[in-house]
């Protein structure tokens, strides 16, 4: 059988087989070529057979391609996901537009500036030419206008203003208002730092390193923060208003802090334009104001006022008028006579021009007194009286009689400014007349001390390490080759707020980028390095509020804006070289203290659960931006914000919605802080049991005496004091023995809280081995009770615990802290509610300002709010009055608007804490009848802020003080009828 006949199957193909050659019929040239020419038709055949797929072979449905992939339509680099369902909101379009976003006014090029920039970087090098200084005061008292009079001597922006009018000329000042806020509030948030190259009258420059501070009294964090960076303060006070409230804090802070402070009487031509007081009020005006600050300084350090004293025949006080753009002092008014009169000794005749120093142009002589009718007090007649001529002509002259009387005083105008409005008109006039300020340049120079002077000051007060080192040694001479050590006290955000730089002091050595640092926190210890992080500075520039310039380097005594070390940083930090000298420890500067803590208190949730993941960055992000506001998370659950009165939380919560979360974010109604005390002490010695039954703890609670709470928080004493001097100072000053001084263990629950533990025990009742041993459970014990009180799970307040006995088994496995500190806890908390247990509240002080017929309207607002006025007075030389009350915290939400309302906005108020005041009633009282949508009663206040406090925060109904007792203890009470639950 012919098997080519028939296929692999076995089916006969017959004729379509191909017919076999004989080998041996001969092969014509023809026949080859036509072999070959078959053979390629073959190939080709066989190719096309390749590409094609036949047409009955089975494909799979997940091998079918009736689409091109998206790979072969964008290519093999274009990534292309395939999802079931639009996750899209349609309010987002597909492909969103790139937005930049921008938070606050920036400069798109550095401004023109009358001092070669190289030159100011030069003047870094001399610290002793530089000059670092806060300017701080109380609300429109012409802070920022006064940097912008400085901003105007030294930048060349001239051309911007001179076609500007209005709104549009309004926005290219107040050059250190930055913050969108800001600028639509017409109110400083943040603190600004700028600097310039200022001479003197001598003509010598110097760098000045100034930083504009908020006058609201919300933001006295921002003057915290930027009072330890700087030398001195430079203190405006309206002359008008006179001092007010954020100015007596101010005040108050700097002389505690040790800080030299000059002052700068503003907005002189209130007294010439608004009041029309004749030149002979006018001085006592001005008399008046610097005694006021003065006794605020001797307030503050009794005893010690002299020293500190300002008066203008020192050199301390300037006079100024931002608006018009001159700020004078005594002896730079008296050079101007100098410059006139050649023969005029400048400093001899400043001497003459202040107090009870009387001029008589018949004898032309000074007298001590007046000797007739025309003797004139000498400033009323060489400096008030040519100040008062200049404004009244340069008013009320027309232009011909003003071009003659300017021309005496060597003052030419061109002829268009003659016919200018009279504000801008008497600004060029007064420009010209006054000159630059370098009356003000040289009283800061001779008042306040350079970078080395306050770098001593500095090392003595905030420095936590030894001071014999070379690390020391370096800060004290301000040496710019030493090893790198800056203090960081403020974050600013960048223009797109997502990240931070941080402003820090050069302290010693140079700050350069690129460099790798250690970045040491708050709760660094050389013993406990957890908070500390490496960091590499990416950038330094020298800050200037609306623009930063780029530096290679900053050396010691300056500021510094630095990039890149931000992350680990949350209020304040250390930053240091990664080696030290001798391989020496690092030592952190001490945390800031504020002028108040934060008791105003929202909590926040975001509308979309989802997310809560960029609410918490933003939370982040805003506690690193603000200095006192606090974050945490309750045990509720609820994320909760503390600061300091409405205006500073509504800025804040602006900053978390739109700059650092962009989310739409629910706050509750706001409410307060709370505290816990007890008023007497404790009926029993309370003891409670360990779990094991093994150990027992027994304390008394009791009230403590009055003045401790503040000496505490104030850091006149403190439990990192040696023990010695702790005992000394309770010993001296409130007459505890000496053993029980010596034997205060805790202040709790953090070292500066009004709370104290002492050990009261025998030494030949508790065996003191075991004693020491348990005693840091029974302090951690004794810090989370003091941390969280029975009542409602606020902070205890001014109360000591005493420990009376304690009995510790012998086996230490017995008596771990496992054991002990629960038990501690438990043993507080029974003596706390058994020492009449009281809840405190936060009480505001109230300072309004405003006309006489606003002052009823006052009392009438604050009697509804369980309020009281304090003192009312009228403002000297003004139709205004000052009055002073005191308002509780919670009852204080819409007071402010409550009370312009009632004034028709007349009045301007401020609400700043004050103290801790106890809740009437007793909170613990259970015959108090409560009715829902009801104004509790006065004696049922307390009882009605502690239930809804605890339902608030998800706790049980009510308290138990069965609850804290152990079971005998608390049968024995009933049976006595000592307690009545």
């Amino acid at each position: 059988m012919d098997e080519n006949l028939y296929d692999e199957f076995g089916n006969f193909i017959g004729d379509s087989a191909p017919e076999v050659a004989s080998d041996d019929a001969p092969i014509s040239d023809a026949d080859i070529e036509e072999e070959e020419a078959e053979e390629e038709v073959e190939e080709d055949t066989q190719l096309m057979q390749i590409d094609e797929i036949p047409q009955n072979a089975v494909v799979l449905h997940e091998d079918k391609q009736y689409y091109p992939s998206a790979q072969q339509i964008y290519g093999e680099d274009v990534e292309a996901l395939v999802q079931e369902e639009d996750s899209q909101p349609l309010t987002q379009p597909i492909i969103a537009p790139v937005v930049q976003k921008k938070f606050s006014v920036e400069e798109t090029d550095l401004p023109p500036v009358v001092f070669d920039r190289s030159f100011m970087t030069d003047l870094m090098n001399f610290p002793e030419h530089i000059r670092n200084i806060a300017v701080s005061g109380h609300l429109h008292h012409g802070k920022t206008a006064f940097m912008d009079m400085l901003v105007m001597e030294t930048h060349d922006i001239a051309e911007r203003l001179e076609k500007k009018v209005g709104r549009a000329r309004e926005e290219q000042l107040r050059y250190t208002d930055n913050h969108l806020l800001e600028r639509a509030r017409g109110v400083s948030i943040k603190a600004s730092p700028m600097s310039f190259v200022l001479q003197s009258t001598k003509g010598r420059s110097h760098l000045f390193n100034i930083l504009d501070t908020p006058g609201h009294i919300n933001f006295a964090d921002e003057i915290a923060s930027s009072m330890r960076l700087a030398d001195g303060v430079v203190l405006l006070v309206d002359v008008v208003e006179g001092v007010q409230v954020t100015t007596e804090h101010v005040i108050k802070h700097a002389i505690l802090e040790g800080l030299p402070m000059v002052l700068v009487i503003n907005k002189m031509d209130r007294l010439i334009l608004e009041l029309r007081l004749p030149p002979k009020d006018a001085y006592f005006k001005l008399k008046h104001v610097v005694e006021q600050v003065n006794t605020v300084i001797e307030s503050t350090l009794p005893g010690q006022g002299e020293k500190n004293r300002l008066s203008p025949e020192k050199g301390n006080v300037a006079f100024a008028c931002s608006s018009m753009g001159w700020c004078v002092t005594l002896q730079s008014f008296a050079k101007m006579y100098a410059e006139t009169y050649p023969d005029t000794d400048s400093a001899e005749f400043a001497q003459r021009l202040w107090g009870d120093i009387y001029w008589t142009p018949s004898t032309r002589e000074f007298t001590g007194k007046s000797v007739d009718e025309t003797s004139v007090r000498s400033f009323v007649h060489w400096v008030l009286t040519p100040i008062y001529k200049l404004y009244s002509h340069t008013i009320g002259s027309s232009p011909e009689d003003l071009k003659r009387f300017l021309a005496k005083l060597n003052i030419h105008l061109k002829p268009s400014q003659y016919k200018a409005d009279a504000k801008v008109l008497l600004n060029l006039v007064c420009q010209q007349f006054f000159g630059p300020s370098s009356g003000f340049v040289d009283m800061i120079v001779q008042h306040v001390p350079g970078p080395v002077e306050g770098a001593r000051r500095m090392l003595d007060r905030y420095y936590t390490g030894p001071s014999e080192t070379k690390t020391v040694s370096s800060i004290e001479k301000c040496d710019q080759d030493g090893p790198l050590v800056m203090h960081v006290t403020k974050l600013f955000n960048t223009v797109d707020a997502v990240g931070f730089n941080a402003f820090a002091r050069v302290l010693s050595g140079t700050a350069k980028p690129g460099q790798q640092v250690r970045v040491l926190g708050e709760a660094y210890t050389a013993e406990d390095e957890e908070d500390m992080t490496t960091a590499t500075i990416s950038d330094t520039w020298i800050c200037e509020a609306r623009y930063n310039v780029p530096t290679s380097g900053v050396p010691a005594g300056s500021w510094v804006l630095l990039g890149g070390i931000d992350n680990s940083i949350v209020k304040t930090a250390t930053i240091v070289d990664f080696k030290l000298p001798d391989d020496e420890d690092a030592y952190i500067f001490r945390p800031l203290t504020h002028f108040f803590e934060p008791v105003f208190k929202v909590s926040v949730e975001p509308i979309n659960p989802s997310e809560l993941p960029k609410m918490l960055d933003g939370l982040r992000k805003v506690n690193k931006s603000y200095p006192l506001i606090t974050t945490k998370v309750e045990e509720s659950g609820e994320h909760v914000i503390l600061g300091t009165g409405e205006l500073y939380m509504d800025c804040v919560m602006h900053d978390l919605r739109r700059m650092y979360a962009s989310m739409e974010i629910k706050v509750s109604d706001p409410v307060t802080r709370f505290c816990e005390t007890a008023v007497e002490t404790s009926i029993v010695k309370c003891y409670a049991i360990t779990p094991n039954k093994k150990n027992t703890i027994t304390m008394i609670a009791e009230q403590l005496d009055a003045g401790i709470s503040e000496d505490i928080e104030s850091g006149r004493v403190s439990i990192n004091d040696p023990v010695r001097k702790l005992g000394k100072f309770f010993e001296e000053n409130y007459g505890y023995d000496l053993i029980s001084s010596r034997n205060i263990w805790a202040f709790g629950p953090d070292v500066n809280s009004p709370n104290i533990l002492q050990n009261d025990t025998l030494p030949s009742d508790v065996d003191q081995k075991l004693l020491r041993g348990a005693r840091d459970s029974i302090r951690q014990g004794f810090s989370w009770a003091t941390r969280e009180g029975p009542l409602c799970e606020e902070p205890i307040r001014n109360v000591k615990f005493r420990l009376t006995d304690l009995a510790l088994a012998p086996e230490a496995i017995f008596r771990g802290g496992g054991q002990i500190i629960p038990t501690s806890r438990r043993a507080c908390y029974s003596s706390f509610m058994l020492a009449t247990p009281r809840l405190m509240e936060p009480v505001y002080s109230c300072s309004m300002i405003g006309p006489a017929s606003s002052v009823s309207s006052l009392y009438a607002v604050l009697a509804k709010r369980r309020g009281h006025v304090l003192q009312d007075e009228p403002i000297a030389g003004t139709p205004l009055y000052n009055v002073r009350g005191l308002i509780p915290v919670i009852d204080s939400f819409g007071f402010e608007t409550d009370l312009r309302i009632h004034t028709q906005g007349q009045a301007t108020v401020s609400l700043v804490f004050d103290r801790w005041s106890i809740v009437p009633g007793d909170p613990m009282d259970k015959d108090v009848m409560l009715r829902p949508l009801e104004p509790a009663t006065a004696q049922a206040t307390a009882r009605d802020f502690m239930l809804k406090t605890r339902r608030r925060k998800g706790l049980a109904e009510d308290v138990t003080i069965g609850k804290f007792l152990e079971l005998e203890l608390y049968r024995n009470l009933k049976e006595s009828d000592a307690i009545t639950e």
